[in-house]
């Protein structure tokens, strides 16, 4: 059976038009992908604490010398990697904030990229070690910026994935939302298409 993987991480619990999208994504993605399992993850709901001298604790002290409260905080991340790890399909919502992902979904980033769980280092350098895995980007953004040297989010986001082995990515874009009705009902018209040919 499928599982779909669908993480949103808009910073807005209502109204946030990455969760519209990402949220119509996924049921098309169903649609073609009868009986799939949905694993939804709101971000905004649940949301992750920023790394500090605790987390980064965790995650570097060996799991045998670590203590109840560290040990708490690895095994948080070992379950959201044991998640994505499960997905067939990964589905994103990355509204861009300030030519970036969100706060949310950057702390959920350093959550799961774990040497040795989620990428290791070799003799050739590094290696992914989330494979197999078909990641649906969906980009809301105010502005127009795609294809211009302001669009810092779309190569983050693919380095990063690509990092960690997901290299099989597809964007969706949603822009001009916040240049009036006509370009932000374009935007959506234009993203809505792009779902409609998944």
């Amino acid at each position: 059976m499928t599982t779909i993987l669908q993480i949103n991480s808009a910073a807005r619990s209502q109204g946030a038009t990455s969760t519209l999208l990402v949220n119509e994504l996924t049921a098309k993605l169903q649609q073609s992908n009868p009986g799939a399992q949905v694993v939804a993850r709101n971000l905004q709901a649940e949301p992750l604490p920023h790394l500090d001298d605790s987390i980064l604790g965790a995650f570097f002290t060996p799991a045998d010398k670590r203590t109840a409260e560290q040990a708490a905080i690895a095994a948080r991340s070992d379950a959201l990697i044991a998640e994505l790890q499960a997905a067939d399909i990964v589905v994103i919502g990355a509204p861009l904030y300030n030519f970036g992902v969100s706060s949310q979904l950057k702390t959920y980033f350093d959550f799961i990229a774990r040497a040795g769980s989620t990428f290791q280092y070799t003799a050739n350098g590094s290696e992914g070690l989330v494979k197999g895995k078909q990641v649906y980007v969906v980009a809301a953004r105010g502005g127009k910026y795609l294809d211009t040297p302001t669009d810092s989010q779309t190569p983050f986001l693919k380095t990063f994935l690509g990092f960690l082995g997901m290299t099989d990515v597809t964007f969706v874009y949603a822009e001009g939302l916040a240049m009036g009705p006509e370009a932000a009902s374009a935007g959506l018209a234009e993203a809505r298409e792009a779902i409609a040919a998944v």
